[in-house]
Protein backbone atom coordinates (compact mmCIF):
# COMPACT_ATOMS: atom_id res chain seq x y z
CA UNK A 1 0.00 0.00 0.00
CA UNK A 2 1.35 3.12 -1.23
CA UNK A 3 1.72 6.29 1.21
CA UNK A 4 -1.18 8.20 -0.86
CA UNK A 5 -3.38 5.35 0.02
CA UNK A 6 -2.81 4.64 3.58
CA UNK A 7 -3.06 8.39 4.00
CA UNK A 8 -6.64 8.66 2.08
CA UNK A 9 -7.54 5.52 4.01
CA UNK A 10 -7.34 7.03 7.11
CA UNK A 11 -9.61 9.91 5.71
CA UNK A 12 -12.67 6.96 5.42
CA UNK A 13 -14.77 8.34 7.99
CA UNK A 14 -14.11 11.68 7.44
CA UNK A 15 -15.13 11.47 3.99
CA UNK A 16 -18.50 9.57 4.86
CA UNK A 17 -19.44 12.15 7.47
CA UNK A 18 -19.12 15.41 5.34
CA UNK A 19 -20.30 13.95 2.51
CA UNK A 20 -23.52 12.88 4.85
CA UNK A 21 -23.74 16.52 5.76
CA UNK A 22 -23.34 17.88 2.39
CA UNK A 23 -26.39 14.92 0.85
CA UNK A 24 -28.98 16.05 3.65
CA UNK A 25 -28.99 19.51 1.86
CA UNK A 26 -31.15 19.83 -0.60
CA UNK A 27 -29.50 22.10 -3.16
CA UNK A 28 -31.76 21.77 -6.21
CA UNK A 29 -31.76 25.39 -7.37
CA UNK A 30 -34.78 27.25 -6.52
CA UNK A 31 -36.31 30.70 -6.52
CA UNK A 32 -33.24 33.41 -5.74
CA UNK A 33 -33.26 34.84 -2.18
CA UNK A 34 -31.38 37.99 -1.74
CA UNK A 35 -28.28 35.92 -0.40
CA UNK A 36 -29.08 33.63 -2.31
CA UNK A 37 -28.32 33.85 -6.40
CA UNK A 38 -29.77 30.29 -6.93
CA UNK A 39 -32.16 29.82 -3.93
CA UNK A 40 -31.23 28.79 -0.44
CA UNK A 41 -30.34 25.13 -0.77
CA UNK A 42 -27.35 25.72 -2.95
CA UNK A 43 -26.19 28.00 -1.12
CA UNK A 44 -26.44 26.49 2.16
CA UNK A 45 -24.54 23.49 1.05
CA UNK A 46 -21.80 26.09 -0.36
CA UNK A 47 -21.80 27.61 3.23
CA UNK A 48 -21.84 24.46 4.58
CA UNK A 49 -18.70 22.75 2.37
CA UNK A 50 -16.69 26.02 3.37
CA UNK A 51 -17.24 26.02 6.94
CA UNK A 52 -15.42 22.20 6.48
CA UNK A 53 -12.68 23.79 4.86
CA UNK A 54 -11.81 26.37 7.34
CA UNK A 55 -12.50 23.65 10.07
CA UNK A 56 -9.50 22.07 8.60
CA UNK A 57 -7.27 25.07 8.48
CA UNK A 58 -7.44 25.87 4.09
CA UNK A 59 -7.78 29.72 3.38
CA UNK A 60 -11.81 30.12 2.40
CA UNK A 61 -13.40 32.56 -0.09
CA UNK A 62 -17.45 33.25 -0.23
CA UNK A 63 -17.92 34.82 -3.82
CA UNK A 64 -21.55 36.52 -2.79
CA UNK A 65 -22.69 32.42 -2.36
CA UNK A 66 -22.41 32.00 -6.71
CA UNK A 67 -19.74 30.00 -5.89
CA UNK A 68 -16.92 29.77 -3.16
CA UNK A 69 -12.90 28.55 -2.62
CA UNK A 70 -10.54 26.70 -0.11
CA UNK A 71 -7.12 27.25 -0.95
CA UNK A 72 -3.28 25.70 0.23
CA UNK A 73 0.06 26.88 -1.32
CA UNK A 74 1.66 29.95 -2.75
CA UNK A 75 2.72 31.47 -5.96
CA UNK A 76 1.40 33.16 -9.17
CA UNK A 77 -0.28 30.30 -11.06
CA UNK A 78 -3.15 28.70 -9.67
CA UNK A 79 -4.44 24.95 -9.84
CA UNK A 80 -7.98 24.27 -10.27
CA UNK A 81 -10.47 21.67 -8.87
CA UNK A 82 -13.55 22.41 -10.54
CA UNK A 83 -16.51 21.02 -8.68
CA UNK A 84 -20.37 21.53 -8.04
CA UNK A 85 -22.72 21.29 -4.85
CA UNK A 86 -26.03 22.04 -6.77
CA UNK A 87 -27.93 18.70 -7.73
CA UNK A 88 -30.65 17.87 -10.37
CA UNK A 89 -34.11 17.15 -8.79
CA UNK A 90 -34.74 14.37 -6.70
CA UNK A 91 -38.26 13.02 -5.22
CA UNK A 92 -38.74 9.67 -3.33
CA UNK A 93 -41.97 9.32 -5.33
CA UNK A 94 -40.27 9.27 -8.14
CA UNK A 95 -38.62 5.35 -7.26
CA UNK A 96 -35.90 6.09 -5.04
CA UNK A 97 -35.64 3.17 -2.59
CA UNK A 98 -34.36 5.46 -0.14
CA UNK A 99 -34.98 9.03 0.59
CA UNK A 100 -32.31 10.68 -1.65
CA UNK A 101 -31.53 13.43 1.37
CA UNK A 102 -30.71 10.77 3.66
CA UNK A 103 -27.34 9.33 2.92
CA UNK A 104 -27.79 5.70 3.27
CA UNK A 105 -24.80 2.78 3.29
CA UNK A 106 -25.05 -0.37 2.47
CA UNK A 107 -22.22 -3.08 1.47
CA UNK A 108 -19.82 -0.35 1.35
CA UNK A 109 -22.08 1.65 -0.80
CA UNK A 110 -23.43 5.01 -0.24
CA UNK A 111 -27.07 6.04 -1.25
CA UNK A 112 -28.07 9.25 -2.33
CA UNK A 113 -28.82 12.63 -4.63
CA UNK A 114 -25.51 14.32 -5.40
CA UNK A 115 -23.24 11.03 -3.78
CA UNK A 116 -21.49 10.60 -7.45
CA UNK A 117 -22.67 14.34 -9.38
CA UNK A 118 -20.95 15.69 -7.58
CA UNK A 119 -20.67 15.89 -3.83
CA UNK A 120 -18.94 12.99 -3.71
CA UNK A 121 -16.51 14.36 -6.20
CA UNK A 122 -15.84 17.70 -3.91
CA UNK A 123 -15.92 15.64 -0.96
CA UNK A 124 -12.74 13.45 -2.01
CA UNK A 125 -10.87 16.63 -3.59
CA UNK A 126 -11.17 18.14 -0.19
CA UNK A 127 -9.63 14.82 1.40
CA UNK A 128 -6.87 14.95 -1.51
CA UNK A 129 -6.19 18.60 -0.47
CA UNK A 130 -5.21 17.62 3.25
CA UNK A 131 -3.37 14.44 2.23
CA UNK A 132 -0.90 16.90 0.22
CA UNK A 133 -0.64 18.90 3.56
CA UNK A 134 -0.09 15.95 5.66
CA UNK A 135 2.71 14.66 2.98
CA UNK A 136 4.42 17.97 3.10
CA UNK A 137 4.48 18.24 -0.41
CA UNK A 138 6.37 21.47 -1.49
CA UNK A 139 3.53 23.84 -3.63
CA UNK A 140 5.27 26.26 -5.85
CA UNK A 141 1.90 26.67 -7.61
CA UNK A 142 -1.65 27.59 -5.18
CA UNK A 143 -4.20 24.61 -4.87
CA UNK A 144 -7.67 25.87 -5.27
CA UNK A 145 -10.77 23.59 -4.54
CA UNK A 146 -13.37 26.04 -6.36
CA UNK A 147 -17.16 25.20 -5.46
CA UNK A 148 -20.00 26.34 -7.97
CA UNK A 149 -23.77 26.31 -6.90
CA UNK A 150 -25.36 26.33 -10.68
CA UNK A 151 -23.55 23.66 -12.62
CA UNK A 152 -26.97 21.57 -13.64
CA UNK A 153 -28.63 24.72 -15.08
CA UNK A 154 -26.46 26.65 -16.51
CA UNK A 155 -23.63 27.40 -15.39
CA UNK A 156 -23.40 31.13 -14.19
CA UNK A 157 -21.64 30.22 -10.62
CA UNK A 158 -18.08 29.96 -12.52
CA UNK A 159 -18.85 32.65 -14.84
CA UNK A 160 -19.39 34.73 -11.54
CA UNK A 161 -16.06 33.33 -9.97
CA UNK A 162 -14.17 33.99 -13.50
CA UNK A 163 -15.75 37.53 -13.42
CA UNK A 164 -14.07 37.61 -10.12
CA UNK A 165 -11.18 36.10 -9.93
CA UNK A 166 -10.08 35.10 -13.27
CA UNK A 167 -8.98 31.90 -15.07
CA UNK A 168 -7.10 28.86 -13.78
CA UNK A 169 -3.45 27.80 -14.79
CA UNK A 170 -4.00 24.08 -14.78
CA UNK A 171 -7.30 22.64 -13.68
CA UNK A 172 -9.49 19.71 -13.67
CA UNK A 173 -12.98 19.55 -12.85
CA UNK A 174 -14.27 15.72 -11.52
CA UNK A 175 -17.30 16.15 -12.83
CA UNK A 176 -16.85 13.50 -16.19
CA UNK A 177 -15.02 10.41 -16.26
CA UNK A 178 -11.67 8.77 -15.82
CA UNK A 179 -9.28 8.83 -16.98
CA UNK A 180 -9.96 11.70 -18.60
CA UNK A 181 -11.80 13.96 -21.09
CA UNK A 182 -10.06 15.73 -24.21
CA UNK A 183 -13.29 16.86 -26.00
CA UNK A 184 -16.83 17.82 -25.16
CA UNK A 185 -19.38 18.06 -27.50
CA UNK A 186 -20.93 21.60 -28.10
CA UNK A 187 -24.61 22.16 -27.10
CA UNK A 188 -27.36 23.77 -28.59
CA UNK A 189 -30.29 24.25 -26.17
CA UNK A 190 -34.35 25.03 -27.35
CA UNK A 191 -37.82 24.91 -26.88
CA UNK A 192 -40.63 24.06 -29.21
CA UNK A 193 -44.08 25.03 -28.51
CA UNK A 194 -47.18 23.78 -30.00
CA UNK A 195 -49.40 26.06 -32.19
CA UNK A 196 -52.85 24.42 -31.91
CA UNK A 197 -53.67 21.45 -29.93
CA UNK A 198 -56.56 19.81 -28.77
CA UNK A 199 -54.60 17.81 -25.38
CA UNK A 200 -56.30 19.35 -22.27
CA UNK A 201 -52.99 19.14 -19.80
CA UNK A 202 -49.63 17.56 -20.11
CA UNK A 203 -47.07 17.55 -17.83
CA UNK A 204 -43.71 16.17 -18.04
CA UNK A 205 -39.78 15.26 -17.18
CA UNK A 206 -37.60 16.61 -14.25
CA UNK A 207 -35.00 18.26 -15.80
CA UNK A 208 -33.87 19.60 -19.73
CA UNK A 209 -30.80 17.50 -19.27
CA UNK A 210 -32.08 14.33 -17.88
CA UNK A 211 -34.23 12.04 -20.16
CA UNK A 212 -37.80 12.39 -19.23
CA UNK A 213 -39.04 9.61 -16.54
CA UNK A 214 -42.84 10.08 -16.24
CA UNK A 215 -45.42 12.13 -18.79
CA UNK A 216 -48.99 12.63 -18.39
CA UNK A 217 -51.48 14.24 -20.64
CA UNK A 218 -55.21 14.62 -20.61
CA UNK A 219 -57.19 14.75 -23.76
CA UNK A 220 -61.18 14.16 -24.04
CA UNK A 221 -63.27 10.73 -23.81
CA UNK A 222 -63.73 8.65 -26.88
CA UNK A 223 -60.79 11.23 -29.03
CA UNK A 224 -58.40 8.07 -29.47
CA UNK A 225 -58.47 3.99 -29.28
CA UNK A 226 -57.95 2.51 -26.17
CA UNK A 227 -57.09 -0.79 -27.63
CA UNK A 228 -54.94 0.43 -29.95
CA UNK A 229 -53.33 2.59 -27.30
CA UNK A 230 -52.88 0.01 -25.19
CA UNK A 231 -51.74 -2.55 -27.63
CA UNK A 232 -48.85 -0.08 -28.73
CA UNK A 233 -47.78 0.35 -24.75
CA UNK A 234 -47.73 -3.46 -24.63
CA UNK A 235 -45.66 -4.55 -27.57
CA UNK A 236 -43.37 -1.61 -26.77
CA UNK A 237 -42.58 -2.70 -22.89
CA UNK A 238 -43.63 0.34 -21.84
CA UNK A 239 -45.14 0.76 -18.53
CA UNK A 240 -48.35 3.01 -18.25
CA UNK A 241 -51.46 3.72 -16.60
CA UNK A 242 -55.41 4.68 -17.94
CA UNK A 243 -57.87 6.86 -15.70
CA UNK A 244 -60.95 7.67 -16.92
CA UNK A 245 -63.03 10.47 -15.30
CA UNK A 246 -66.21 12.02 -16.61
CA UNK A 247 -64.83 14.49 -18.67
CA UNK A 248 -61.52 13.14 -19.83
CA UNK A 249 -58.86 10.49 -19.76
CA UNK A 250 -55.55 10.56 -18.01
CA UNK A 251 -52.57 8.70 -19.42
CA UNK A 252 -49.51 8.35 -17.91
CA UNK A 253 -46.62 6.90 -19.53
CA UNK A 254 -43.16 5.58 -17.15
CA UNK A 255 -39.87 5.68 -18.44
CA UNK A 256 -36.27 5.70 -17.54
CA UNK A 257 -34.37 8.32 -16.42
CA UNK A 258 -30.92 9.10 -18.18
CA UNK A 259 -28.17 11.62 -18.53
CA UNK A 260 -29.08 13.74 -21.67
CA UNK A 261 -25.58 13.48 -23.51
CA UNK A 262 -26.35 9.37 -23.74
CA UNK A 263 -30.30 9.75 -24.24
CA UNK A 264 -30.04 5.88 -25.64
CA UNK A 265 -29.89 4.80 -22.05
CA UNK A 266 -33.36 6.26 -21.21
CA UNK A 267 -36.85 5.67 -22.18
CA UNK A 268 -38.23 8.81 -22.80
CA UNK A 269 -41.78 8.92 -21.64
CA UNK A 270 -42.82 12.03 -23.55
CA UNK A 271 -42.07 10.56 -27.19
CA UNK A 272 -43.64 7.22 -25.87
CA UNK A 273 -46.77 9.14 -25.10
CA UNK A 274 -46.94 11.08 -28.10
CA UNK A 275 -46.21 8.32 -30.91
CA UNK A 276 -48.67 6.22 -28.50
CA UNK A 277 -51.46 8.55 -29.17
CA UNK A 278 -50.65 8.90 -32.81
CA UNK A 279 -50.63 5.31 -33.39
CA UNK A 280 -54.09 4.94 -31.60
CA UNK A 281 -55.82 7.42 -34.24
CA UNK A 282 -55.53 11.14 -31.88
CA UNK A 283 -56.00 13.71 -34.41
CA UNK A 284 -53.79 16.67 -33.20
CA UNK A 285 -52.03 18.96 -34.91
CA UNK A 286 -49.17 19.22 -31.94
CA UNK A 287 -49.17 15.16 -32.01
CA UNK A 288 -48.36 15.33 -35.45
CA UNK A 289 -45.38 17.65 -35.27
CA UNK A 290 -44.03 15.79 -32.19
CA UNK A 291 -43.56 12.82 -34.00
CA UNK A 292 -42.94 14.24 -37.24
CA UNK A 293 -39.92 15.90 -35.72
CA UNK A 294 -38.75 13.87 -32.82
CA UNK A 295 -40.74 10.79 -32.33
CA UNK A 296 -38.60 7.82 -30.44
CA UNK A 297 -35.41 9.42 -32.44
CA UNK A 298 -32.34 10.35 -30.07
CA UNK A 299 -30.01 11.63 -32.83
CA UNK A 300 -32.18 14.26 -34.86
CA UNK A 301 -32.64 12.55 -37.48
CA UNK A 302 -36.56 14.35 -37.76
CA UNK A 303 -34.93 17.47 -38.01
CA UNK A 304 -32.40 16.81 -40.64
CA UNK A 305 -29.58 17.09 -38.27
CA UNK A 306 -28.33 13.61 -37.76
CA UNK A 307 -24.61 13.41 -37.62
CA UNK A 308 -21.18 12.32 -36.51
CA UNK A 309 -17.74 12.97 -36.64
CA UNK A 310 -14.80 9.93 -35.60
CA UNK A 311 -15.36 11.11 -32.06
CA UNK A 312 -19.38 10.71 -31.90
CA UNK A 313 -22.64 11.55 -33.03
CA UNK A 314 -25.33 14.15 -32.36
CA UNK A 315 -27.59 13.12 -29.40
CA UNK A 316 -31.08 14.59 -28.91
CA UNK A 317 -33.24 14.65 -26.02
CA UNK A 318 -36.96 16.36 -25.31
CA UNK A 319 -36.84 16.71 -21.31
CA UNK A 320 -39.30 18.27 -19.61
CA UNK A 321 -42.61 19.51 -21.02
CA UNK A 322 -46.03 21.38 -19.71
CA UNK A 323 -48.63 23.46 -20.71
CA UNK A 324 -50.22 26.90 -19.98
CA UNK A 325 -52.51 29.41 -21.49
CA UNK A 326 -53.28 26.60 -24.14
CA UNK A 327 -49.82 26.80 -25.36
CA UNK A 328 -47.35 23.05 -24.58
CA UNK A 329 -43.96 24.28 -24.22
CA UNK A 330 -40.92 21.63 -23.91
CA UNK A 331 -37.27 21.31 -23.44
CA UNK A 332 -34.64 20.43 -26.33
CA UNK A 333 -30.74 19.03 -25.29
CA UNK A 334 -28.85 18.72 -28.44
CA UNK A 335 -24.77 17.67 -27.92
CA UNK A 336 -23.08 17.98 -31.69
CA UNK A 337 -19.92 16.46 -32.23
CA UNK A 338 -16.77 18.04 -31.32
CA UNK A 339 -15.52 18.87 -34.68
CA UNK A 340 -18.63 20.76 -35.68
CA UNK A 341 -19.67 24.57 -35.23
CA UNK A 342 -23.43 25.55 -33.84
CA UNK A 343 -23.75 27.47 -36.54
CA UNK A 344 -23.45 24.03 -38.96
CA UNK A 345 -25.90 22.46 -36.82
CA UNK A 346 -28.62 24.86 -36.58
CA UNK A 347 -28.31 25.10 -40.51
CA UNK A 348 -29.00 21.58 -40.65
CA UNK A 349 -32.52 22.06 -39.10
CA UNK A 350 -33.29 25.28 -40.87
CA UNK A 351 -35.96 23.91 -42.81
CA UNK A 352 -37.31 22.07 -39.99
CA UNK A 353 -37.88 24.36 -37.63
CA UNK A 354 -41.63 24.86 -38.36
CA UNK A 355 -44.97 22.95 -38.60
CA UNK A 356 -48.14 24.15 -38.81
CA UNK A 357 -48.71 21.95 -35.58
CA UNK A 358 -45.87 23.49 -33.58
CA UNK A 359 -42.71 25.49 -33.61
CA UNK A 360 -38.76 25.48 -32.42
CA UNK A 361 -37.06 28.22 -31.17
CA UNK A 362 -33.13 28.12 -30.96
CA UNK A 363 -32.08 29.95 -27.20
CA UNK A 364 -28.48 28.86 -26.68
CA UNK A 365 -25.46 27.50 -27.89
CA UNK A 366 -22.00 26.52 -26.81
CA UNK A 367 -19.11 25.72 -28.84
CA UNK A 368 -17.35 22.17 -28.13
CA UNK A 369 -14.06 21.89 -26.08
CA UNK A 370 -10.86 20.28 -27.26
CA UNK A 371 -7.53 19.97 -26.27
CA UNK A 372 -4.87 17.42 -28.15
CA UNK A 373 -4.54 14.11 -26.28
CA UNK A 374 -0.89 14.90 -26.44
CA UNK A 375 -0.93 18.14 -24.01
CA UNK A 376 1.24 18.48 -21.19
CA UNK A 377 -2.48 18.63 -19.55
CA UNK A 378 -4.03 15.69 -20.36
CA UNK A 379 -1.21 13.67 -20.24
CA UNK A 380 -0.15 14.66 -16.47
CA UNK A 381 -3.70 13.96 -15.37
CA UNK A 382 -3.90 10.52 -17.35
CA UNK A 383 -0.38 9.53 -15.82
CA UNK A 384 -1.70 9.89 -12.67
CA UNK A 385 -5.03 7.34 -12.94
CA UNK A 386 -2.83 5.13 -14.30
CA UNK A 387 -0.02 5.57 -11.99
CA UNK A 388 -3.12 4.46 -9.01
CA UNK A 389 -5.10 2.50 -10.57
CA UNK A 390 -2.78 0.18 -13.03
CA UNK A 391 -5.11 0.35 -15.77
CA UNK A 392 -4.01 0.96 -19.31
CA UNK A 393 -6.90 -0.39 -21.17
CA UNK A 394 -8.78 2.84 -21.27
CA UNK A 395 -7.63 5.92 -22.40
CA UNK A 396 -8.85 9.65 -22.56
CA UNK A 397 -12.16 10.09 -24.48
CA UNK A 398 -14.69 12.79 -25.61
CA UNK A 399 -18.29 13.03 -24.04
CA UNK A 400 -21.38 14.51 -25.03
CA UNK A 401 -21.92 15.65 -21.72
CA UNK A 402 -21.53 19.65 -21.10
CA UNK A 403 -18.59 20.20 -18.12
CA UNK A 404 -17.26 23.56 -16.24
CA UNK A 405 -14.09 22.79 -18.49
CA UNK A 406 -16.18 25.35 -21.44
CA UNK A 407 -16.31 28.19 -18.57
CA UNK A 408 -13.06 28.34 -17.70
CA UNK A 409 -9.34 28.30 -19.45
CA UNK A 410 -6.81 25.44 -19.13
CA UNK A 411 -9.15 22.99 -17.90
CA UNK A 412 -10.46 19.50 -18.38
CA UNK A 413 -12.87 16.75 -16.81
CA UNK A 414 -11.15 14.46 -15.21
CA UNK A 415 -13.14 11.61 -12.86
CA UNK A 416 -15.42 11.48 -10.94
CA UNK A 417 -17.17 7.77 -12.76
CA UNK A 418 -14.66 5.06 -13.48
CA UNK A 419 -14.84 3.52 -16.74
CA UNK A 420 -18.15 1.17 -17.52
CA UNK A 421 -19.52 2.29 -14.22
CA UNK A 422 -23.27 3.57 -14.03
CA UNK A 423 -23.71 5.45 -10.78
CA UNK A 424 -27.32 6.29 -11.85
CA UNK A 425 -26.25 10.04 -11.72
CA UNK A 426 -29.30 11.94 -12.42
CA UNK A 427 -31.82 9.23 -12.01
CA UNK A 428 -33.43 7.44 -9.24
CA UNK A 429 -30.80 5.35 -6.40
CA UNK A 430 -27.94 7.34 -7.22
CA UNK A 431 -24.71 6.01 -5.46
CA UNK A 432 -21.16 5.63 -5.22
CA UNK A 433 -19.10 2.68 -3.28
CA UNK A 434 -16.98 4.01 -0.36
CA UNK A 435 -13.65 2.65 -1.84
CA UNK A 436 -14.27 4.67 -5.16
CA UNK A 437 -14.51 7.83 -3.28
CA UNK A 438 -11.31 7.01 -1.49
CA UNK A 439 -9.85 6.06 -4.61
CA UNK A 440 -11.28 9.34 -6.30
CA UNK A 441 -8.84 10.97 -3.51
CA UNK A 442 -5.67 9.28 -3.93
CA UNK A 443 -5.97 9.84 -8.12
CA UNK A 444 -6.26 13.71 -7.43
CA UNK A 445 -3.61 14.02 -4.98
CA UNK A 446 -1.21 12.42 -7.57
CA UNK A 447 -2.78 14.85 -10.44
CA UNK A 448 -2.12 17.38 -8.31
CA UNK A 449 1.62 16.35 -7.85
CA UNK A 450 1.89 15.80 -11.37
CA UNK A 451 0.24 19.30 -12.88
CA UNK A 452 2.99 20.72 -9.53
CA UNK A 453 5.54 19.57 -11.92
CA UNK A 454 4.21 21.11 -15.42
Amino acid sequence: MSEIQKLTAAHEEELIQKLSELVRINSEESEPLADAPFGAGPRDALLAALAMMEKDGFRTVNLDNYAGYAEMGEGEQVIGIIGHLDIVPANASDGWDTDPFEPVIKDGIIYGRGVADDKGAVVASMIAMKVLREMNVPLNKRIRLIMGTNEERGSRCLAYYVEKEGHVDLGFTPDGEFPGVYGEKGMVAGVYRSKHTNIRYIQGGTARNVVCPKCTVRVDKISYSTKALTDWFHNNSIQFSIENTDEYDEITVIGNAAHASMPELGVNAISYLMMGLKQAGFQDPFVDFYCSRFGLYYDGTGMGCKCSDEYGALTWNNGVISMKDGVIEGSIDIRFPVTMSARNVVRLMQDSLDHEGGSVEIIHTAEPLFFPQDSQLVQALYSAYTEVTGDTEHEPMTIGGGTYAKGIHNTIAFGCAFPDKDYRIHNTNEYCPVDELLKQAEIYVRAIQNLLAI
